[in-house]
């Protein structure tokens, strides 16, 4: 069994609501609501879901660029929601973030060079001569050139812009990348060529992925295990293998049926959900996916179904595959 390198154990992330003149707070949008998983060395982890499900802040809240409301994290088995900013500062030597906008991550005032350092400087690693090699050896990793160095973001396309976003997590050899949709804002060519970056990066440092997209389609081929989300809650998580076969929710199905395949003989059944994701400010009653659920029940619509391992490794959160009452 390989090394667990992060747990997550109950984390929320609410953000307050304030309103009237005096600026009180009124009410809260429950971005994350009660996440728990695990992250294994070496492995590549999915989080899924439509925009607005609460991944993304999951990402930043294991982080801690934004606060957890609550929760324990804990990497390499230390605790890290409760360090302080110096002992968090050396948490974040091993665990770094790529983020989905490759322009607006870079700082445009800065050349390539300064922006690859500054890792460096922070975490006082090497001399300044070593710092400018340990940049241009990294830029050739990443398939761009030693010249480049001089440059500024704007001289850039978007996908020479992403390999310097990737560059940079890398610079101070971390154990964990959380990559926030870092293909989304790309053409589908470059998406490719990113990815298959990703992949050789992974096995050239060992390193362990955190991978944040809403398309399945990529998930499934870079992802070695897969959570989906919907409205701030994890309601499946299972090996990618196992979710692109037999899928156990409803809201995984529906997502499933909706990524195209590149065969015009093959058919298949589209799950259209009606309606749209309710506010995570009023979350509804009993599970949150009832009001669009095509096979909700009474149940469904009062009762909070529980996050259970329904077969080996493959845990869902629905009334359908409830063990307590089998229906």
């Amino acid at each position: 069994m390989p090394k667990m390198l992060l747990e997550v154990e109950k984390m929320k992330k609410y953000f307050p609501i304030n309103g009237g003149i005096l600026g009180r707070k009124i009410g809260e949008v429950k971005a994350v609501d009660d996440v728990s998983f695990s992250v294994y060395e070496g492995e590549t982890f999915g989080l899924v879901g439509e925009s607005g499900c609460g991944k993304s802040t999951t990402g930043r809240s294991l982080l801690r660029l934004h606060e957890p409301t609550e929760g324990k994290v804990t990497f390499n088995e230390k605790e890290i929601t409760s360090l302080s900013p110096n002992e968090l500062r050396t948490i974040r030597r091993d665990v770094q973030m790529i983020f989905q906008d490759p322009f607006a991550s870079l700082n445009p005032r800065q050349t390539v060079e300064k922006i690859l350092e500054e890792p460096l400087i922070v975490h006082n690693i090497g001399t300044p001569k070593e710092r400018k090699q340990m940049v241009s050896d990294m830029l050739d990793t990443v398939g761009l050139n030693s010249y480049h160095a001089k440059r500024y973001p704007h001289q850039f396309s978007g996908g020479q812009r992403q390999r310097i976003g990737i560059a940079r997590a890398l610079m101070t050899k971390p154990k964990l990348i959380i990559a926030d949709e870092p293909v989304s804002a790309l053409d589908v060519s470059i998406q490719s060529q990113i990815l298959n970056l990703l992949d050789d990066l992974q096995k050239g440092f060992s390193l362990t992925y955190i991978f944040i997209a809403h398309d399945l389609g990529v998930v499934r081929h870079i992802c070695d295990r897969v959570g989906v989300m919907y409205l701030g809650k994890i309601v499946e998580l299972s090996s990618s293998e196992k979710l692109y076969e037999k899928a156990l929710h409803p809201y995984t199905e529906a997502l499933l049926s909706s990524v195209p395949i590149p065969d015009p003989t093959y058919e298949r059944e589209h799950i259209e959900l009606i309606g749209d994701m309710p506010s995570p400010s009023n979350p509804p009653t009993g599970c949150s996916f009832h009001t669009r659920c095509p096979q909700c029940m009474e149940i469904c619509k009062t009762v909070q179904p529980k996050f259970e391992e329904i077969e080996e490794d493959h845990y869902v959160a629905c009334h359908l595959f409830s063990k307590n009452e089998q229906l």
